[in-house]
């Protein structure tokens, strides 16, 4: 019977660090905490408006623009592809499908605050 070291050590860590969480008593139960109670509390601006509103709605604007850009880069490279007769694209061509990569990454990348 052959024991994997790697995985005996690996056990042996987690129920390690399993039994200091639990021993913590400043740390309540791993059933009672809640998204709601781990949330920091909204903060409000100056003008009295909700910073985490005012962040979302910031974020929105700027995916809005974002996606706009997105759809001009596409049709350009549509119709730079329908132009081109033969199977080798230019330089311009490929960048802006690097930049299109980009972009919807920015924009998934917001989305998932």
């Amino acid at each position: 019977m052959k024991i994997c070291f790697g995985g005996a050590l690996a056990l042996a860590l987690v129920a390690l660090a399993w039994l200091a969480l639990a021993q913590d008593p400043g740390r309540p139960p791993l059933g009672s905490r809640t998204p709601e109670a781990e949330a920091p509390p909204d903060l409000r601006l100056p003008n009295g408006k909700s910073q985490r509103d005012e962040i979302l709605k910031a974020e929105r604007d700027q995916n809005m623009k974002d996606a706009a850009q997105l759809v001009t880069l596409a049709q350009q490279v549509q119709l730079e592809i329908e132009k081109n007769d033969r199977y080798v694209f230019s330089l311009s061509t490929l960048k802006k499908t690097d930049e299109i990569e980009k972009l919807a990454k920015k924009i998934s990348s917001r989305m998932r605050h």
